[in-house]
């Protein structure tokens, strides 16, 4: 295999050496420093700053304010799980026509949790310790935003020329739902082929699994917790329920799609949330649970649900208790159906030969276990779209949240080899 340096052009090699790393690497944590949470007016602070940072690079900017009621009106809706006051789209375009290539980023990150267990306890100190950056959405995915935002300061900064439009999208709510890329594709906003930066360890995101979130509720019969033997604990109830999606589990995980290779649990089945009685001395009546159903590739969302439903009805119907006070399925919160490209699509080939040309290397193709905004590109949008960017998906949402800097670096390059090629940059 040939030297990563031999396989560029003169034009790519000069969109590589204008990537300012000390730049991407303030980008990210800047971005960082803005709590961003879903739902929060933060998430509308960091699409000004986009707004504002591509007008400065010369791309034409639609920076639009969500319509929340219509967008809840539409069948489509994807759900969201965090109560919201307001929202913004930014779709920056480099050129004229539709885009060759775009790179999309969800701004929004899920909350802290426990400060307590934050190495620094401040997780949105953006902490550069090492070779890594540290904070909330370091890895999930303001790295991958980063990154998006540096291939777009390198097209312009290289002074080379693009044959056809290049584009940057940054959404809102993907960790609730996805109404960013929803609205976003509502919105008539297309490309030819996409690549959503989430974190990927270095591999080819071609497709991913679907999440459903639901709600159970199990009803009791309320007493003093001295008579128990004449209530029934809606926590007792719950047990055989909870038993039996353990099952179910298993179950579904029993042929996975070979892409998850080495992935013991491509579909989990996560109960997230259980809230149960009001008081230490009475027997609860009622216990929710909220949970995730994992959806498998090719699956429709509906298949999934009844498979769900189900389950539970058949434990309902051989318990006393259930039989009598069945358990109450809702689908509640975000509804990310699966998604895929072929691996047939010259887009696949093309992000692989660019990581080739770049980092020297044979990247792997693989599915990611949970849901993401690629369904809706892919879906709604009719856009070929893959995962290929920056972090490790075992860092997002805990305390130890963090991403490699050189990982970071290499993803840049070869982004940026793969806008230059399918954008036909030129002198």
């Amino acid at each position: 295999m040939a030297r990563p340096d031999e396989a560029l052009t003169r034009v790519e090699a000069r969109v590589l050496e204008a990537i300012d790393e000390q730049a991407l690497v303030d980008e990210l944590v800047a971005l960082i420093r803005v709590p961003s949470v879903t739902g929060t007016d933060a998430e509308s602070d960091l699409q000004q700053r986009h707004a504002r940072e591509l007008a400065d690079l010369g791309f034409a900017v639609d920076h639009w304010q969500l319509d929340l009621d219509r967008l809840a009106d539409h069948p489509d809706h994807p759900g969201t799980e965090a109560p919201r006051t307001e929202g913004y789209g930014v779709v920056g375009v480099l050129g004229d026509g539709t885009p060759a290539l775009v790179l999309q980023g969800h701004v929004d990150v899920v909350p802290t949790g426990d400060l307590e267990q934050w190495p620094d306890r401040d997780p949105f100190g953006g902490a550069v310790r090492g070779n890594a950056v540290h904070g909330r959405g370091a890895c999930d995915m303001k790295a991958g935003v980063a990154t998006n935002l540096a291939v777009a300061r390198a097209l312009v900064a290289s002074g080379v020329r693009l044959e056809r439009a290049f584009a940057v999208h940054a959404v809102i709510s993907e960790e609730d739902g996805g109404l960013g890329a929803f609205a976003t594709m509502l919105r008539g906003h297309t490309g030819e082929a996409a690549v959503i930066t989430e974190p990927t360890s270095g591999n080819v995101v071609v497709a991913n699994a679907g999440a459903l979130t639901f709600e159970l509720r199990v009803r009791g019969r309320a007493t003093h917790g001295s008579s128990k033997h004449v209530g029934v604990s809606a926590f007792d109830a719950f047990l055989p329920v909870y038993a039996a999606i353990g099952k179910l589990e298993a179950r579904r995980n029993r042929w996975p799609d070979p892409l998850f290779d080495g992935n013991p649990l491509p579909y989990p089945i996560s109960i997230g949330t259980v809230r149960t009685g009001d008081w230490a001395s009475s027997v609860p009546d009622l216990l929710v649970a909220e949970g995730r159903l994992g959806v498998q590739i090719d699956e429709t969302p509906e298949a999934a649900r009844a498979e769900l439903e189900a389950e539970v009805a058949a434990v309902c119907a051989t318990d006393p208790w259930l039989r009598d006070h069945p358990v109450e399925v809702a689908w509640t919160g975000g509804q990310f159906g699966p998604g895929r490209i072929a691996t047939s699509d010259p887009l696949v080939d093309q992000v692989a030969e660019a990581i080739r040309s770049v980092e020297g290397r044979d990247t792997a193709l693989a599915a990611a276990p949970y849901g993401s905004d690629l369904r809706l590109y892919a879906g709604i949008g009719r856009i070929p779209t893959l995962h290929y960017g920056p972090g490790d998906v075992r860092f997002a949402h805990g305390p130890r949240e963090q991403v490699d800097i050189d990982e970071m670096v290499r993803c840049t390059r070869s982004l940026a080899v793969l806008a230059a090629r399918r954008c036909g940059a030129h002198f």
